[in-house]
């Protein structure tokens, strides 16, 4: 099929090029030539496993081609996506201005049957919109053309979105045309082969539906980390009591780990634009509320426990980073607990020495060059002159370094592990001072 894709960013051109690779023909429209240069010359803007390859192949294949020229776009694709970004308004609300501005960009240029997909994360409502500005644009040109707006969220995570996409969980399709939910059928029939993951609902369901997962995933963070604060307070191990309550069915392991926080593009902007959508309507959303409040509390709760142990007195100390992205596998540093307390620490007088497998051209892109910062190509060397290590992502390189060599290299054998990811055991018996999150710290033995 012929497949039109608008926005090459993370979720439009991860759609663009799993549908190629089953054989669509994808045309992927950005409105930044720079990126469009930088596709179309063999890179890729953002990092995640596997994708620069797929995107190489597909292109020499001649399935996958990347432009700026809407019009072309619009003539292309019997499938017109929008994955365009939502980011949030002053008020917490998705700012809709850039998927209105390509469905205008549909109108002004459709001149036979469209099918428009809302691809992008958008309030409930928003595929009424959509159809409203298409057929405005095509008032403005005295025609009607045919068409339908679909709503299809995506539920890709970060640093494994190609797999997702090829072998998701679930498809949703929210139409009010039973024609056009089969066309959409036979669109993801090949990510569908096993068995019938596709449900079709109505729009406004589907619509709510992403924002609901994503809510519902924060809640159970914020929860679990709630539950840590409360576990060190009275003198328990939380980690135990994540075991002993994942292993409930009806509650599982998922999403019950406690840290300092969670970030991203997804989970801290649809919390919010679902809790903005809720007030807008007259109702009070108590528990969304909650779950940001609980989230942002969270993110300094490391900087904090920095803070105590050194007195308050930050002043002059070096603090080494191990991880930057706001998790493992991907370069993304949108609310990443990582600039929190780089931030916290700066305005307290420290200095950071960081270190990331991938993220840190998107660090400097993000702070530039400054005295404060060092950013180290590798982990060992981010503990040059460190007075202490903050572990801030998940990543697995992380998880069984030499305490030892941790102990010789700190000024002060201090170890804050922000994901609980190291064994303060063994970190203590190496001569650590081991904290971690909803647990006791653990004194050298």
């Amino acid at each position: 099929m012929d497949v039109t894709v608008f926005g090459s960013g993370y979720v439009g051109l991860v759609t663009g090029v799993c549908l190629a690779e089953v054989g669509n023909r994808v045309l992927c429209i950005d409105v930044d030539p720079e990126k469009i240069a930088l596709l179309n010359g063999g890179g890729v803007p953002i990092y995640e496993p596997g994708l620069e390859e797929m995107v190489k192949h597909n292109r020499e294949a001649g399935r996958l081609s990347f432009s700026t020229d809407a019009e072309e776009g619009v003539r292309h694709g019997l499938f017109q996506f929008i994955a365009v970004g939502t980011p949030p308004d002053e008020d917490g609300s998705a700012d809709l201005q850039y998927v209105l501005a390509v469905a205008r960009s549909i109108g002004q240029h459709m001149d036979t049957y469209r099918i428009v997909v809302n691809k992008s994360t958008v309030p409930v409502g928003t595929a009424d919109k959509v159809a409203v500005a298409v057929r405005e644009a095509q008032a403005a040109r005295g025609i009607s053309v045919e068409l339908d707006v679909v709503s299809n969220p995506e539920f890709l995570k970060e640093g494994a979105a190609i797999e997702d996409f090829m072998r998701p969980d679930r498809i949703i399709v929210g139409t009010d045309n039973p024609r056009t939910g089969e066309l959409l059928r036979a669109l993801y029939a090949p990510f569908n082969r096993n068995h019938d993951r596709l449900m079709l609902m109505d729009i406004r369901s589907a619509e709510l539906t992403k924002y609901a997962a994503n809510a519902m995933l924060a809640t159970k963070i914020s929860f679990m980390n709630e539950l840590s604060n409360i576990a060190e307070a009275v003198g328990a191990d939380i980690e135990k009591v994540r075991v002993g309550i994942g292993s409930d069915p009806r509650i599982g392991y998922q999403f019950i780990y406690p840290g300092c926080g969670y970030g991203g593009s997804c989970f801290p902007k649809d919390v919010r634009a679902l809790e903005r959508t809720a007030r807008s309507l007259g109702y009070d959303p108590q528990l969304l509320h909650a779950v940001e409040a609980v989230n942002f509390r969270q993110k300094d709760l490391l900087f904090k426990k920095i803070s105590d142990y050194f007195g308050g007195d930050l002043a002059g100390r070096t603090i080494a980073l191990w991880g930057l992205s706001f998790k493992p596998n991907t370069d993304d540093m949108r609310e990443a607990s990582s600039r929190v307390l780089m931030e916290s620490l700066w305005k307290a007088g420290a200095k950071v020495r960081a270190f990331d497998p991938v993220a840190i051209p998107e660090t400097r892109r993000i702070y530039g060059e400054r005295a404060d910062l060092f950013l180290a190509d590798d982990a060992e060397s981010a503990l040059d002159g460190a007075d202490a290590l903050a572990v801030m992502t998940e990543w697995s390189q992380f998880r069984s370094p030499s305490f030892a060599a941790l102990k010789s290299k700190l000024r002060t054998p201090v170890l804050f592990d922000g994901r609980n990811i190291l064994d303060g055991r063994l970190a203590s018996a190496a001569g650590l001072t081991y904290v971690s999150i909803g647990r006791l710290p653990l004194t050298p033995t």
